[in-house]
Protein backbone atom coordinates (compact mmCIF):
# COMPACT_ATOMS: atom_id res chain seq x y z
CA UNK A 1 0.00 0.00 0.00
CA UNK A 2 0.90 3.83 -0.94
CA UNK A 3 1.41 6.16 1.87
CA UNK A 4 0.02 9.77 0.97
CA UNK A 5 2.55 12.13 2.00
CA UNK A 6 2.44 14.01 4.54
CA UNK A 7 2.67 17.66 3.22
CA UNK A 8 3.51 20.69 5.43
CA UNK A 9 3.91 24.71 5.43
CA UNK A 10 7.45 24.22 4.51
CA UNK A 11 6.58 21.73 1.65
CA UNK A 12 3.13 22.50 0.44
CA UNK A 13 4.77 24.88 -2.52
CA UNK A 14 7.03 22.22 -3.70
CA UNK A 15 5.23 19.24 -3.29
CA UNK A 16 1.86 20.63 -4.46
CA UNK A 17 1.93 23.72 -6.44
CA UNK A 18 5.00 22.70 -8.59
CA UNK A 19 4.50 19.01 -8.87
CA UNK A 20 5.04 17.79 -12.23
CA UNK A 21 1.40 16.38 -12.05
CA UNK A 22 -1.97 16.28 -10.78
CA UNK A 23 -1.85 16.18 -6.20
CA UNK A 24 -5.19 15.08 -4.31
CA UNK A 25 -4.48 16.65 -0.59
CA UNK A 26 -6.69 15.55 2.33
CA UNK A 27 -7.46 18.55 4.54
CA UNK A 28 -8.05 16.85 7.92
CA UNK A 29 -7.47 17.32 12.02
CA UNK A 30 -7.14 14.54 14.32
CA UNK A 31 -10.41 15.38 16.08
CA UNK A 32 -12.33 15.39 13.09
CA UNK A 33 -14.83 12.35 13.06
CA UNK A 34 -15.50 12.07 9.50
CA UNK A 35 -11.56 12.43 8.44
CA UNK A 36 -10.81 9.58 9.82
CA UNK A 37 -13.76 7.89 7.80
CA UNK A 38 -11.99 9.18 4.72
CA UNK A 39 -8.35 8.35 5.56
CA UNK A 40 -8.51 5.05 5.06
CA UNK A 41 -10.10 5.75 1.49
CA UNK A 42 -7.38 8.50 0.72
CA UNK A 43 -4.89 5.88 1.14
CA UNK A 44 -6.49 3.35 -1.04
CA UNK A 45 -7.24 5.97 -3.74
CA UNK A 46 -2.80 6.79 -3.05
CA UNK A 47 -2.35 3.10 -4.03
CA UNK A 48 -4.99 2.94 -6.92
CA UNK A 49 -3.39 6.05 -8.69
CA UNK A 50 0.15 5.36 -7.85
CA UNK A 51 2.16 6.82 -10.79
CA UNK A 52 -0.88 9.14 -12.05
CA UNK A 53 -1.61 10.81 -8.91
CA UNK A 54 0.23 12.39 -6.33
CA UNK A 55 -1.69 12.06 -2.78
CA UNK A 56 -0.66 14.11 0.75
CA UNK A 57 -2.41 14.70 4.21
CA UNK A 58 -1.93 17.80 5.48
CA UNK A 59 -2.92 18.32 8.94
CA UNK A 60 -5.34 21.76 9.50
CA UNK A 61 -4.34 22.34 13.36
CA UNK A 62 -0.69 22.12 12.62
CA UNK A 63 -0.73 24.06 9.47
CA UNK A 64 -3.36 26.61 9.26
CA UNK A 65 -2.22 29.18 6.66
CA UNK A 66 -2.02 26.46 4.19
CA UNK A 67 -5.38 25.78 4.96
CA UNK A 68 -6.49 29.14 5.16
CA UNK A 69 -4.48 30.23 2.06
CA UNK A 70 -6.20 27.07 0.06
CA UNK A 71 -9.58 28.76 1.05
CA UNK A 72 -10.42 25.37 3.15
CA UNK A 73 -13.63 26.15 5.75
CA UNK A 74 -15.07 22.35 6.33
CA UNK A 75 -12.94 19.20 6.92
CA UNK A 76 -12.93 16.58 5.43
CA UNK A 77 -11.55 18.64 2.06
CA UNK A 78 -10.26 17.11 -0.93
CA UNK A 79 -8.53 19.53 -3.01
CA UNK A 80 -7.16 18.76 -6.52
CA UNK A 81 -4.38 20.59 -7.54
CA UNK A 82 -2.68 20.71 -11.06
CA UNK A 83 -0.23 23.11 -12.41
CA UNK A 84 -0.27 25.03 -9.25
CA UNK A 85 -3.67 26.11 -8.97
CA UNK A 86 -7.33 23.98 -7.22
CA UNK A 87 -9.10 21.89 -10.21
CA UNK A 88 -11.40 20.29 -7.68
CA UNK A 89 -12.65 19.97 -4.22
CA UNK A 90 -14.71 16.93 -2.89
CA UNK A 91 -16.04 18.58 1.10
CA UNK A 92 -17.19 15.96 3.74
CA UNK A 93 -16.78 11.87 3.87
CA UNK A 94 -17.67 10.24 0.56
CA UNK A 95 -17.95 6.96 -0.04
CA UNK A 96 -14.82 5.72 -2.31
CA UNK A 97 -16.39 5.48 -5.74
CA UNK A 98 -17.60 9.00 -5.56
CA UNK A 99 -13.71 9.97 -4.90
CA UNK A 100 -12.59 7.36 -7.48
CA UNK A 101 -14.76 8.71 -10.05
CA UNK A 102 -13.83 12.72 -9.21
CA UNK A 103 -9.94 11.26 -9.39
CA UNK A 104 -10.84 9.76 -12.68
CA UNK A 105 -12.65 12.99 -14.07
CA UNK A 106 -9.44 15.26 -12.80
CA UNK A 107 -7.28 12.93 -14.12
CA UNK A 108 -9.07 12.80 -17.64
CA UNK A 109 -9.12 16.48 -17.88
CA UNK A 110 -5.53 16.68 -16.86
CA UNK A 111 -4.58 14.59 -20.13
CA UNK A 112 -6.56 16.80 -22.28
CA UNK A 113 -4.69 19.97 -21.49
CA UNK A 114 -1.41 18.65 -22.18
CA UNK A 115 1.76 19.60 -20.34
CA UNK A 116 1.78 23.68 -19.20
CA UNK A 117 4.87 26.24 -19.00
CA UNK A 118 4.81 27.88 -15.89
CA UNK A 119 6.33 30.91 -16.21
CA UNK A 120 10.33 30.86 -16.01
CA UNK A 121 10.23 27.75 -17.94
CA UNK A 122 12.32 27.45 -20.35
CA UNK A 123 9.90 27.11 -24.03
CA UNK A 124 10.66 25.48 -27.12
CA UNK A 125 12.26 27.60 -29.73
CA UNK A 126 10.00 28.31 -32.46
CA UNK A 127 11.90 29.22 -35.71
CA UNK A 128 10.99 32.34 -37.56
CA UNK A 129 8.37 32.12 -40.58
CA UNK A 130 9.64 33.57 -43.71
CA UNK A 131 7.08 35.51 -45.37
CA UNK A 132 8.26 36.11 -48.81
Amino acid sequence: MVTPATITTNTFEHDVLHAPGPVLIDFWAPWCGPCRLVGPVVEEIATQYAGRLTVGTLNVDEHPAVAQRSGITSIPALVFFHDGQVRDTVVGAVPQHVLTARVDEVLRRAAARGPAHRAGEDLPEVAPVSRG
